[in-house]
């Protein structure tokens, strides 16, 4: 087993609202951190009980919208064990501006929010013109690009990362390919054909998981191809924990076995190399 485990795709909710005031995207937030919520305090006790080493937090977009204070404080509070990944309105006049506030407060990575629980119609401006200023501006300031979004999309983000090559592109949840065709996976034919630009990083969850083990896929079909395609180098462990329900334990250990058939070198990568090549910060 790897000596290091990483999560790159945990969530914090705050206990105090008065302090950190709700302001989800889309005008109603979601359930899971309405009912579940988890604080950096409790995720902290949860990395220990999971034997989890570091994390990169991820603004909880559908709780806190664009304010990633709680996120900057659990870092602050907590910088040997995270790192965060902010959120902007990227359409605004001052996105670059506040994607250098929040880097300045010790936040090394940025979520693009295009699709999800609160916002469920695919969002139109990936690759807008007026994106780029915040393109350009992350691969300044070396801040790699999470990306929500849908498989509809996926030609956006090719025309991005074509005009922005150096800057390293993280795809979450794979951005939900239907899988239960099996061998040889011709309806994610999209997401395989995202191998051929080096800068698209994937990040596998427990969506990633599930998908593969519905009809024909196994874990095992399904991920000694991505691994031939993409390379381990380019692939990321994320919890969605607590979105994702059941302990973070829990949610590892599932992990862990889906990708077992691989070698300890492509595991070690999953779970936590690549987790440090995206995000620095989490290396030491």
């Amino acid at each position: 087993m790897s000596s290091r485990t990483i999560d790159i795709h945990p969530h914090v909710i705050a206990n105090d609202e008065k302090r950190y005031p709700l302001a989800p995207l889309g005008g109603h937030q979601s359930d899971w951190s309405r009912s579940r919520p988890v604080t950096y305090q409790q995720m902290i006790a949860a990395m220990d009980a999971a034997a989890v080493d570091k994390a990169a937090l991820v603004q909880a977009s559908t709780c806190y919208g664009h304010d990633n204070s709680y996120v900057a404080d659990a870092v602050a509070a907590n910088p040997s064990r995270f790192t965060g990944v902010f959120s902007v309105d990227v359409l605004a006049p001052d996105a670059t501006e506040k994607m250098r506030y929040w880097r300045d407060r010790g936040l090394t990575g940025l979520r693009l929010f295009t699709i999800g629980s609160t916002m469920t119609t695919q969002a139109d401006w990936i690759d807008d013109l007026r994106v780029y200023p915040t393109w350009e501006t992350a691969g300044t300031l070396g801040l790699p690009i999470c990306m929500q979004m849908s498989q509809s999309a996926l030609p956006q983000l090719v025309a991005m990362a074509k005009r922005f090559p150096d800057v390293k592109v993280v795809l979450d949840h794979l951005a939900r390919p239907a899988l239960d065709d099996g061998p040889p996976y011709a309806a994610a034919a999209s997401l395989f054909h995202l191998a051929h630009y080096p800068s698209i990083h994937l990040k596998v969850t427990p969506r990633t998981f599930a998908e593969c083990r519905r009809g024909k896929a196994t874990p095992e079909t399904f991920f000694r191809k991505l691994v031939s395609e993409f390379g381990a180098s380019r692939i990321a462990w994320g919890s969605n924990y607590p979105a994702s329900e059941g302990p973070l334990s829990d949610l590892l250990a599932v992990a862990r076995t889906s990708v077992a058939s691989l070698s300890q070198s492509d595991q070690d990568w999953i779970f936590a190399k690549t987790a440090q090549s995206l995000y620095p910060a989490l290396a030491g």
